[in-house]
């Protein structure tokens, strides 16, 4: 990647920005940081615009269940024309393997079976010139003769049927089904989502809920940034996740964006998280402390204003004993 002195701005948020060419010194961090593995990240430009793509981990964090999008287990299979359409003549075998096209035994006719040869003759597919009709393989399989039968079911094993149902992603190895539709992934599991540095955090939750067919709305979650000390930091509708986690460095030891309920977290300031971890009795003894300097600056100031109002008053009564001149 070619790293060279930029001087443009990047969004980072609502009226926030950074340089290029600090964007580019975090970004050569973190990719130095993942060398070798699929979570670096690439840039571009794109009609002016600086744009860096690639996979972000985010964590999930929730408390209540979720909801995956209903699937009748009986419903039609519609398989992809490339890999097993029936007019394209291939099959997917029980390892995903494509297997050789399939096609039907030839029947010969031989000329002492006169009926059948009668009945060949009077055909009209023969009196229009066209191919035989065991090798129109796409209307035999319409058929519903033995041997399209036979050919259906070797196609659809129970392993094909799963193997070319549509695709749902797993969330750390729970597929759906009925009895398990309505479930809580386990906290701090990691999943990661395809993104780019042009969207926004609602847009990157869509993308999360979507990829994993998951019925609840969007406006129910928010993503966090969470670091070990405590610090929890909501990224706004206008934030960028993508720049937010380039911006906290690589590691996710020091923090992880969380997928978490909204209704369900508040952030948590730097100056609280530091007194998180403690103890109760050392934060009693915090809390003593402070008060001890409360009252020290309160007594300060009743001193200060005492004084103040005597002076004051002094003043006020020197004016008046002065007698008046002309």
């Amino acid at each position: 990647m070619d790293y060279s002195h930029q001087t443009s701005l990047v969004p980072c948020g609502k009226d926030k920005y950074i340089s290029k060419n600090e964007l580019l010194l975090h970004l050569k961090t973190y990719n130095l940081y993942y060398e070798g593995q699929n979570l670096q990240l690439r840039h571009r430009e794109e009609e002016d615009e600086f744009i860096v793509e690639g996979l972000l981990n985010i964590s999930w964090g929730l408390r209540r269940p979720i909801r995956l999008q209903m699937q009748d287990d009986n419903e039609r299979i519609r398989p992809p024309p490339s890999s097993s359409s029936w007019h394209s003549g291939c099959n997917l075998g029980a390892q995903g393997t494509i297997l050789k096209p399939l096609t039907m035994p030839n029947i010969q006719i031989t000329e002492v079976d006169a009926p059948a040869e009668s009945e060949q003759t009077s055909s009209p597919t023969d009196s229009r010139g066209l191919k035989p009709l065991q090798e129109d393989t796409p209307q035999l399989m319409r058929t519903r003769s033995d041997v399209g039968v036979r050919r259906r079911g070797n196609v659809r094993t129970p392993s094909d049927q799963r193997r070319i149902r549509r695709h749902r992603f797993s969330i750390n190895g729970h597929f759906y089904n009925h009895k398990t539709s309505v479930f809580t992934p386990a906290y701090g599991s990691i999943t990661n989502v395809r993104i780019n540095s042009t969207m926004t955090t609602p847009q990157v939750l869509k993308l999360l809920l979507n990829k994993f067919k998951i019925e609840n709305s969007a406006e129910e979650f928010a993503l966090y940034v969470v670091h070990t000390s405590g610090e929890k930091q909501k990224l706004k509708n206008t934030d960028y996740p993508l720049i937010a986690r380039i911006l906290q460095g690589p590691c996710e030891q020091v923090s992880k964006v969380f997928l978490m309920e909204k209704d369900q977290v508040e952030e948590v300031t730097y100056d609280v998280a530091q007194y998180i971890k403690f103890e109760m009795p050392v934060l009693k003894s915090f809390i003593q402390k402070l008060q001890e300097e409360e009252d020290r600056e309160v007594k300060k100031l009743m001193r200060k204003y005492t004084v103040l109002r005597l002076m004051i008053r002094q003043r006020l009564e020197e004016i008046a004993e002065t007698p008046e001149t002309i």
